[in-house]
């Protein structure tokens, strides 16, 4: 048995050390924040609670597994969940609107046929035929195998299957991003190029930056469904926490990480923002890679102030609407408004 100190309380930080308590560790989370769940946040007002992060869920078979590998209680006995229909509705800048059905790729592209002109479904459908070929590129080592001690060879294998196209005399043009890709392959149609973009945009990515095989996004929406947890997202963070309790995870709340502890050239436990060094055998860095460099052997420590603003990005404005009485029966679960 490890001792294992764990920085983070977010999700994928949750769910490794309920899967590390499983496997017989002795597990304590750290988290500077006064609760856990990390972007799965809530805020209540007069009666009504609102997820302040994420509010779908995507891709329920990584929880489902989760749940029955750390316990014998099954996801959907720990929250409800339940498909929406449509998954969602986008409104484009030019008032254009379309319902993208849940998990009917089919279906998708007819609406996009309808709602945008003839030829788009099939200009989406073939950009999706490419995504799922980076889908199945990732999923494996990213997802079902442990990281290759040489991970780093990752950043020189762009997955994605990019049409190569040739204008003039210029060299063979390819994508490495996702705004290239909506340039490249949606027809030069910018509501589609909205359409792909706002995946980005979700995430916290910007679509100049973000990889081309950022592509998996949609694809994984639209293969695998969508699906609202009874309560909101916060539901699902309180069963993971509830399950990491049953499994005797110790949290410790408002206690920031300042560093890393290191002896004999390895990770020996971590410093609280306080200066109490807490043993370990091991740790598991649940936070950002920026955040994860900072607090690695032989940074200077940081202050409140010390930590750079990040720079400006393209972001969405999330609209909480409480509706007293029920809800009309054509209002969709979500509603992507587009900008100019």
């Amino acid at each position: 048995m490890a001792r294992i100190a764990v920085i983070g309380a977010g999700m994928g930080a949750m769910a490794a050390a309920a899967r590390l308590a499983v496997a017989g560790h002795r597990v304590a989370v750290y988290e500077r924040a006064s609760t856990y769940g990390g972007a799965l946040g809530g805020f209540a007002r007069d009666g009504f609670s609102f997820d302040t992060g994420p509010g779908l869920l995507q891709l329920p078979a990584v929880y489902r597994d989760l749940f029955i590998k750390t316990g014998k209680e099954p996801l959907e006995e720990a929250v409800g969940l339940t498909q929406v229909e449509p998954a969602v509705r986008h409104v484009f800048a030019d008032g254009t609107a379309v319902d993208l059905p849940n998990a009917r790729r089919g279906g998708t592209a007819d609406a996009l046929d309808a709602a945008l002109g003839e030829g788009s479904g099939s200009h989406w459908s073939a950009f999706m035929n490419r995504a799922r070929e980076a889908w199945d590129r990732t999923r494996r080592p990213l997802l079902e195998e442990p990281l290759w001690p040489n991970w780093r060879i990752l950043a020189d294998r762009e997955p994605y299957p990019v049409v190569v196209r040739r204008r003039m005399l210029r060299k063979d043009l390819s994508a490495t991003t996702l705004s290239e890709v909506a340039a490249l392959e949606l027809g030069g149609d910018p509501r589609l190029v909205a359409l792909l973009e706002q995946y980005a945009l979700a995430s916290g990515l910007d679509p100049r930056t973000a990889p081309a095989s950022a592509a998996v996004l949609p694809y994984m929406e639209q293969t695998f469904g969508t699906w609202a947890v009874r309560g909101g997202m916060r539901e699902l963070a309180r069963a993971v926490y509830e399950r990491c309790l049953q499994r005797k995870v110790e949290f410790e709340f408002d206690a920031p990480v300042a560093r890393i502890v290191e002896k004999d050239g390895r990770a020996a436990g971590v410093e609280l923002a306080g200066g109490r060094v807490v043993e370990a055998d091991f740790v598991v860095a649940g936070v950002a890679p920026g955040v994860l460099e900072a607090l690695l052997p032989g940074r200077a420590l940081r202050g409140e102030d010390d930590v750079a603003p990040q720079s400006a990005l393209p972001s969405r404005l999330t609209v909480f609407l409480a509706l007293r009485g029920s809800r009309p029966g054509d209002v969709p679960h979500r509603t992507v408004v587009h900008a100019a």
